[in-house]
């Protein structure tokens, strides 16, 4: 499928999402939303790739919304308001939902619904040069529809900092308040990304996507037997899946398991 402004590209079992709006620092409008949509659907379908790479062209990952499509959403009545709206945040949630592993490679700037991107990845990889922002109140407006993959990121606490000041994040205070998991020089970048990706290519496909419904199932979920019912449920059917007993031989043999072997050969 060809698209407008991203480019998809794939390189053995990982594929890369390139945002490719660079002279406008990759910012949304409907377009971009749709083939964002579109794309994230098509990648959840694939078997044959193991690792979703979220990245930008030119000299930023995102400065989030286009101004000038948001102006008009802000001219347009409220129920078709509402919908433009609601298709950022199905958008944002295919993102979240990925059965692969996602990692976000963020240089550059990551403001708003850049900053949600980010947050929506399971995995954040930052260049020392990277500044993050809710910067919606400073244009009258609110970050709604990242807030739940922001607020899972860096928690309410520093939410109601960054919500209500719209303060410039360095990729040092990303780190610190849990935005991003690792930070590199703009020349090491790409080389932390691939060391994330070969670790994530050691596990199994199966137990990761399994991994990332748990994670959505636990979290905010207060202990009680009802919780406790639900994990031991999940350990159970995910023992009794080909690719566990496949993990549990290989180990005990001390082989490598089959879902390596591509990596192994691509690497």
């Amino acid at each position: 499928m060809s698209y407008q402004f991203l480019q998809l590209e794939q390189h053995d079992q990982v594929a890369y999402v390139w945002l490719n709006r660079p002279e406008l620092h990759n910012a949304f409008n409907t377009t971009v939303i749709e083939e964002l949509h579109t794309c994230f659907k098509t990648l959840n379908s694939r078997d044959d790739v193991r690792v979703v790479v979220l990245a930008g062209r030119g000299k930023s990952f995102s400065a989030g919304a286009d101004l000038n499509w948001m102006k008009q959403a802000g001219q347009a009545s409220a129920e078709e308001n509402e919908a433009d709206a609601l298709k950022l945040a199905q958008m944002l949630e295919a993102l979240a939902t990925l059965k692969q592993p996602t990692i976000a490679r963020v240089h550059g700037i990551a403001f708003g619904g850049g900053m949600g991107l980010a947050s929506a990845c399971d995995i954040c990889i930052a260049s020392t040069d990277a500044k993050f922002a809710t910067s919606e109140v400073r244009l009258g407006l609110a970050p709604s529809t990242i807030s739940p993959y922001v607020i899972r990121a860096i928690g309410a606490r520093q939410a109601s900092r960054y919500f209500l000041t719209a303060e410039r994040i360095s990729a040092h205070e990303a780190k610190q308040i849990g935005l991003a998991h690792e930070i590199a020089d703009a020349e090491d970048l790409d080389k932390k990304v691939q060391e994330i990706i070969d670790a994530l290519l050691l596990g199994g496909p199966h137990a990761q996507a399994a991994s990332k419904q748990l994670i959505q199932m636990v979290s905010n979920q207060s202990m009680n037997n009802e919780l406790l019912r639900l994990t031991a449920q999940h350990i159970a059917q995910v023992r009794q899946g080909s690719e566990a007993k496949e993990g549990l031989t290989a180990f005990l043999s001390k082989k490598a398991p089959a879902w390596t072997s591509n990596s192994n050969n691509n690497n």
